[in-house]
């Protein structure tokens, strides 16, 4: 089952939105997941700064 999402407004630059339908055109991914897997990447990157449970450091 797919999970809900929830709509939102992002500003992206003309080269951005350019290079991201020439890829969907390639792959037929939609610019939409490439963007969720983008923000998904950041997040990962950044988990440390975010609140949550602390890993025991052993």
């Amino acid at each position: 089952m797919a999970r809900k999402k929830i709509s939102t407004t992002i500003y992206i630059t003309p080269e951005q939105n350019e290079l991201l339908k020439l890829l969907n055109q390639k792959t037929k991914v939609p610019v939409a997941e490439y963007i969720r897997q983008g923000i998904d990447l950041i997040l990962e990157k950044h988990r440390d700064d975010l609140p949550g449970q602390q890993t025991l450091g052993l």
